[in-house]
């Protein structure tokens, strides 16, 4: 099956697939005290920054929450765009693991502004008022746009001002460096972010995410937080070593900007059909559009993807680095006659 659903419905790197298997040769100690894990860790802080604290994990939930509970109190509240994956995707665990308020921003494209997050920088020093203790931000967004590096600046400058934390979701960050032409380094450490979420599992791995600490004031508690936080794997080779291989000959880099050329090459065959309406910019790997309810409800019988709202007839298009020319021209040829 192929479909335009997920970069989460994509396979593994066929690079990814070999790091697993050497890992799994002979016994290892458990808990990160292996070779593949001191490799990983030193392949990260060689990537970013010699002094962060790369903790593994299992998934994207458990990364941001790993995060977040390093950045907060539970009398804090913690400020993201409406449609930020901790307010909509994740059943609530933020909430029930950090036991802070969310505070949801409208915004036209889901990217945060300082301008949009003031409103709700207030009430510090006040014990009736949740205290605004971190922002979240996606990179890229859920709506598939991109902070440039102005933008992250005004809004770490912001929250640091307030005595504040930023984490960024990184689950496609990879796109936004490669559609930015910038580092890992540049979009995160150079700009003032706190703690990342790393991720890879929607660009070529086949599970894992890291948490990335940069500020120096979270790094002690990082290891008890990820513990108790049920994310401390017993055999960590098998994800540590998945980020050796990703981060060796820019496998992370190679594989974003082919999904990201491949979102292009489609949006470019949409565009020109009739009733064809962007809803958003197209800047990583991701689009968001509307068209004709008749032709998508005739698409699904032969393709998988989801509404991203329905009620507008508003769907979500995702490609992956492993997503052919081929693929997208069956697609389009699909798609053309079923106006027809």
């Amino acid at each position: 099956m192929r479909s335009f659903a997920s970069d989460n419905n994509s396979g593994v790197h066929p690079s990814v697939m070999n790091a697993l298997h050497r890992a799994n040769a002979d016994h290892a100690f458990g808990y990160g005290d292996d070779c593949w894990t001191e490799e990983a860790v030193h392949k990260i802080r060689e990537t970013f920054t010699p002094d962060c604290e790369p903790l593994f994990v299992f998934n994207g939930t458990g990364s941001n929450v790993v995060a977040l509970q390093l950045m907060t109190r539970p009398y804090n509240s913690i400020v993201c765009a409406e449609t930020a994956h901790i307010y909509v995707d994740e059943c609530g665990s933020p909430v029930k693991m950090t036991g802070c308020q969310i505070r949801p921003v409208a915004t036209p494209d889901g990217k945060l502004t300082p301008e949009l997050i003031k409103p709700y920088l207030h009430g510090f020093g006040d014990q009736h008022h949740s205290q605004p203790g971190a922002i979240y931000l996606s990179q890229c967004t859920e709506l598939g746009t991109i902070y440039t590096l102005r933008e992250l600046k005004a809004l770490t400058d912001l929250a640091h001002e307030h005595g504040m934390y930023v984490h960024m979701d990184g689950a496609r960050i990879a796109n936004a460096c490669a559609a930015l032409h910038l580092s890992l380094k540049e979009l995160t450490v150079d700009c003032g972010v706190d703690v990342l979420s790393f991720g890879g599992t929607k660009n070529g791995l086949m599970m894992g995410e890291c948490v990335v600490v940069f500020n120096d004031a979270l790094k002690a508690e990082a290891r008890f937080v990820r513990k108790q936080s049920a994310q401390l794997a017993s055999k960590m080779r098998y994800l540590s070593c998945q980020f050796t291989a990703y981060l060796t000959d820019n496998l992370w880099l190679k594989n974003a900007t082919h999904a990201n050329a491949m979102a292009s090459r489609l949006y470019e065959a949409l565009k020109p059909l009739p009733g064809v309406c962007f809803t958003q910019k197209a800047e990583s790997n991701q689009l968001f559009l509307t068209m004709p309810r008749v032709v998508i409800d005739r698409m699904l019988q032969s393709y998988f993807f989801y509404f991203w709202n329905e009620a507008n007839d508003e769907i979500r298009l995702v490609t992956s680095f492993d997503t052919t020319e081929e693929d997208i021209e069956q697609f389009i040829a699909t798609l053309k006659r079923e106006y027809q």
